[in-house]
């Protein structure tokens, strides 16, 4: 019998760290029945011949909780090789909900997350009140990509405790039974773990931190206690810089917390890390307790992006000046409006004279604001390519650099103002350890703000072709079952017999970066960044074409994937 996909004589990359090895893949419905050479036919094959074949790419930080319910591709993840995702991090889920708590869990996301709170309760359905039966919505969906999701503190501390959540004092015994049993329930579901958010940056609408964010210890090892009965991952968004303990050292402090939570749960910790300029030596304090507390028992596996977390700027989003008055007035006016103002002598002065005003303020160091390149797309900027140091070339102000590079590209030029892991060295020197894990990309968050989901291509283009500083096999492993292992994404992020059908075909040579867009297709026409990607000739999903040289097919083959 013929089987339904061979995919020929490719370069198999197999998700192990084994080295790269000519063989065929062979499928039959949503696994994989063999790699190695096959003299079967199949209903389908692709020649593979000059690609890389590797596993499809298992995506571990992701706020794609509502976009999926009207995206259901999971754009811009999809366009980069990405066939697995996990949902629910950073404490923020829709799940459980109290009756009349759907407001609260949306207006949060938008306050967190940058997803707009009219988006979200236009576009889901809220069939659901408890975190299984959230899950039971996402597997009736049709799908692109598969998805698994952690229960979120945010959302079981406000159906536990009512506003009370949202307070600093501790909780009590009552409620914390009554959120171990919610997270019981969630992880019994099949929820792949537990987040939450200690961080001081997310907050509710009114101000305040989102509940949990002062949650006490023992509430947070009470968790760690279902996940030792059921199984799961603890993941966190840390606070750091305000950990009270007794080392003296805030962030050592709350590592240790999370090595205590690792050994009561026996349970992974995955926690965010990055590097930042303004306490250049976090990070490193950070690695150093964590490998103490692992050298005690711990499995804490820090996760850090491949490049900068950068807010985009320009004229299709967002600009520095948009508040001024002048500039105030193009927020209706479409692109190529935008640009004539800016160019016409009259506008022109009276808006660069706003502009000059809001760069003395000096919020902003334009130093460390840089045009995005679009021939290639790169993020690897150097001190003389900021909007500072092009002003300082040309002998204009930053205002006249900001605005007349704004307005190349007929206006789509973007600013990347990193404002994390800006040092690319310290980047490559987190990544360079076998326990910090690639994360943090962030799909479907910051909608106008960054635009991170395309970090695999990033990885691959940067580190892998053009440095030389990961071997192809390791960085592949590094996407696919070094992520899906620690979430518990069972029978993904391997070519083998056996495995699921996941499958990307690859030219390296032609791998690249698209160049971010503003585009209005959420709920209400609200917009967000999107960034595609070249290279990826064919995404399998399931054994079934997903993508074709970045162009849907048409096939929605995703599944649930549950602990």
């Amino acid at each position: 019998m013929a089987h339904d996909l061979i995919i020929r004589g490719g370069t198999v990359v197999d998700g192990t760290g084994g080295p790269p090895r000519t063989a065929d893949v062979v499928i039959d419905g949503d696994h994989i029945v063999a790699v190695g050479r096959a003299d079967a036919s199949a209903r389908r094959e692709i020649d593979a011949d000059g690609l890389v074949v590797t596993p499809g790419f298992v995506y571990i930080h992701t706020h794609l909780d509502a976009q999926l319910a009207w995206d259901p591709i999971g754009s811009s993840a999809c366009w980069h090789g990405v066939t697995s995702v996990v949902l629910g991090n950073c404490g923020v889920t829709f799940a459980p909900v109290a009756p009349g708590g759907r407001q609260a869990l949306a207006e949060m996301m938008e306050s967190v997350e940058d997803i707009p709170a009219a988006s979200i309760l236009q576009g889901l359905s809220w069939n659901w009140e408890s975190y299984g039966d959230y899950l039971d919505e996402l597997d009736g969906l049709p799908k692109g990509l598969n998805v698994g999701g952690m229960v979120g503190h945010c959302a079981v501390r406000l159906a536990a405790m009512g506003e009370r959540g949202m307070d600093e004092t501790p909780s009590g015994a009552d409620d914390i039974a009554t959120m171990v049993r919610m997270v019981d329930e969630a992880l019994a579901a099949g929820a792949l773990g537990f987040s939450t958010s200690r961080t001081l940056l997310h907050h509710v609408p009114d101000g305040r931190n989102v509940p949990g964010t002062f949650a006490a210890p023992d509430e947070l090892l009470a968790f760690a206690d279902v996940l030792r009965a059921r199984g799961g991952i603890f993941e966190a968004a840390p606070a750091y810089l305000r950990f009270e303990g007794g080392s003296g050292d805030p962030a050592a402090d709350e590592v240790a917390m999370y090595g205590d939570i690792s050994r009561a749960g026996d349970c992974d910790v995955s926690i965010a890390l990055t590097q930042v300029d303004s306490i250049p030596d976090l990070h490193t304090r950070v690695l150093t307790a964590v490998e103490a507390e692992n050298a005690k028992g711990a499995r804490i596996r820090p996760q850090t992006t491949s490049r900068q977390v950068g807010v985009l700027l320009g004229l299709t989003g967002h600009t520095p000046f948009d508040q001024l008055d002048a500039w105030r007035g193009m927020a209706d006016l479409p692109l190529a409006g935008r640009v004539a103002r800016l160019s016409d002598p009259t506008w022109r002065a009276v808006l660069l004279a706003q502009a000059e005003e809001a760069v003395a303020s000096g919020r902003i160091n334009w130093s460390g604001v840089f045009p995005l390149p679009d021939s290639p797309v790169s993020h690897d900027f150097e001190p003389s390519d900021s909007v500072a140091a092009i002003a300082g070339q040309r002998g204009v102000t930053v205002a006249e650099a900001f605005v007349d590079l704004a307005c190349e590209m007929g206006g789509r030029r973007v600013f990347n103002w990193p404002i994390l892991n800006q040092d690319l060295d310290q980047v490559l020197g987190m990544l360079s350890r076998d326990y910090v894990t690639l994360g943090l990309a962030d799909a479907g968050a910051h909608a106008t703000q960054i635009m991170d989901a395309s970090q695999p291509t990033f990885f691959l283009t940067h580190w892998v072709r053009d440095c030389g500083a990961f071997t192809l096999e390791e960085a592949v492993r590094r996407l696919t079952s070094d992520t899906a292992d620690l979430f518990g994404v069972a029978g993904r992020g391997r070519l083998e017999a056996g495995a699921f059908a996941d499958v990307n075909l690859i030219d390296m040579d032609g791998l690249a970066l698209g160049y971010p867009e503003m585009v209005a297709d959420f709920p209400g026409g609200a917009s967000r960044w999107i960034q595609a990607a070249a290279g990826y000739q064919h995404t399998v999903v399931n054994g079934e074409v997903f993508m074709e040289s970045g162009e849907h097919t048409g096939v929605l083959a995703g599944q649930m994937i549950r602990l």
